[in-house]
């Protein structure tokens, strides 16, 4: 089993991840700003606090950890531009101080930046609102950034267009960069199956250095 530290863990993502972790059974440590907000108990499961955008603060969560999990969202579109971006440059700043002995990073990415059939983007789609494009554009930015990270072991996991709280099936395909949609062209993914999903590749790794994606 996996020791799992996770940042943002009481978070409509985070918490699917943290459930999944517990569910088959790894360490899991949840990375909040108040521990209050985490209710649940568990014997694999610690609570404690965290800055995800202080690179020391991440080191030392990450210490003697064998995956961190970002599932850290910024509310609106401002609070995205001001998190996502800065804290993946945080957690590799942070991960990078503890050399070899840093543990595989994953983070919970976004859907605007994968290709749509017609060979465009999720984001060029006529009409979205500008808060939406903030959040699409600031999960690209981080995504960019990563791209240029050889030396820490990074996947980030994009979610279908629609990605909501439902069942857990443990069924989904996955993609590179093009969207994964259904024979209707819907491409969704319920929070449950991308945590299943997420678990599958701290279990048995197949994107180390790149973004791949997750639907029905």
């Amino acid at each position: 089993m996996s020791k799992i530290a996770i940042f943002g863990a009481n978070g409509t993502i985070g918490s699917r991840v943290l459930d999944e972790a517990l569910r088959r059974g790894h360490q899991v440590t949840a990375v909040v700003r108040d521990p209050a907000k985490i209710t649940k108990t568990d014997p694999n499961l610690t609570v404690t606090t965290g800055d995800i955008l202080d690179p020391a603060s991440v080191a030392a969560v990450a210490q003697g950890q064998d995956v961190l999990v970002s599932a850290v969202g910024g509310g609106d579109g401002p609070g995205h531009i001001a998190t996502i971006k800065p804290s993946a440059e945080s957690l590799v700043a942070g991960l990078r101080t503890l050399g070899e002995a840093a543990p595989r990073l994953i983070s919970v990415g976004g859907a605007g930046s994968l290709r749509t059939p017609d060979g465009k983007q999720v984001w060029d789609a006529a009409g979205l609102p500008e808060f939406l494009l903030q959040i699409m554009h600031a999960h690209g930015d981080a995504l960019d950034f990563y791209r240029t990270v050889s030396d820490v072991r990074w996947t980030n996991v994009s979610p279908a267009a629609l990605i909501e709280p439902g069942e857990r099936t443990g069924a989904y395909r996955t993609a590179l960069d093009d969207l994964v949609a259904d024979a209707e062209g819907v491409s969704r993914i319920s929070a449950e199956d991308y945590a299943v999903a997420l678990l599958d590749e701290i279990e048995k790794p197949q994107h180390i250095g790149e973004r791949f994606t997750v639907g029905y």
